[in-house]
């Protein structure tokens, strides 16, 4: 049985990936993708992820403001984005979250910075809670991108109200000792390749010991490319030098994490597919 193939968190909006974007859905069509959460970070993003929602039926749309964007955000944004809810009852939250990298590791001259409000970690939190009291409200999961903040991520979560479909932790890089607290509360853990990297190694071996039945798989295309001989879908160098990520890629995710966990793919797959219903499909049709 061809297994069948589900990315929890990515970016088809993005600049990078818009010339490629008919490729792109061929070859993940070919490869056997049936739906991949798209992630708007700011109020900017979320109409472009909505119409590629309305064009490609695998895409799954989601909504949030981003800890990068939260310092820039509009002040209706709540209200914007429980308007945008209530009106795609498929949709998820996310991409939210708490990252101090930008805060205080961040170069000034990065140009992924430029024009940007940095919100400082309390604003961030804030931010944060308001997207999970609406996930809460709303019944939606919610992803959650976090860096060097974890410790702060989990007081923000046992303090608010959180979506009773779970949450998704995307690219877990936090440490094995938080596994349990964050699961307790609702999480779940997405793998990527960039784990793969050596640097990683310690990150890498958290998900052969994550609870099978809160495992999913992402790519954060067109970020987090695989290493150059393992890049089977290769789309060449975005703006900022680095490999551009193909959707496609997702496959060579699953097949690694099979083999970490010394599982079959096809019964790895079958199990993503069951965990990835029960967090995005809770409470609303597919």
């Amino acid at each position: 049985m061809t297994p069948k193939f589900y990315d929890a968190h990515q970016h088809f909006h993005f600049d990078t990936l818009t010339p490629h974007r008919a490729a792109v859905d061929a070859a993940l069509r070919a490869a056997g993708i049936r739906r991949a959460v798209v992630n708007g970070t700011s109020e900017e993003e979320w109409p472009v992820v909505s119409e590629l929602a309305g064009q490609y039926d695998w895409v799954l749309p989601s909504y949030g403001v981003h800890p990068w964007d939260s310092g820039n955000r509009s002040p209706g944004w709540l209200a914007a984005l429980r308007a945008r809810l209530l009106a795609e009852p498929h949709a998820a939250i996310g991409e939210v979250g708490l990252d101090r990298w930008i805060i205080d590791g961040v170069k000034p001259n990065d140009p992924r910075i430029a024009g940007l409000r940095i919100a400082p970690l309390a604003e961030q939190s804030e931010v944060l809670a308001a997207q999970l009291g609406l996930g809460a409200e709303l019944n939606r999961a919610t992803a959650i991108h976090c860096v060097q903040a974890f410790g702060a991520l989990l007081e923000v979560l046992k303090s608010s109200r959180l979506p009773a479909p779970g949450f998704l932790l995307h690219g877990y890089t936090g440490p094995a000792e938080m596994i349990g607290a964050f699961t307790d509360l609702g999480a779940y853990y997405s793998f990527n390749l960039q784990l793969l990297e050596p640097r990683h190694a310690d990150r890498l071996e958290n998900f052969r010991h994550i609870p099978a039945d809160r495992l999913l798989v992402e790519t954060d295309a067109p970020a987090k490319a695989p290493a150059p001989e393992q890049n089977r879908f290769p789309l060449g160098v975005g703006p900022d030098g680095a490999d551009i990520n193909h959707p496609a890629n997702l496959t060579f995710a699953y097949a690694a994490l099979a083999e970490l966990r010394g599982v079959a793919l096809e019964d790895l797959a079958a199990q993503v597919e069951t965990n990835f219903h029960r967090l995005f499909d809770a409470g609303r049709g597919r």
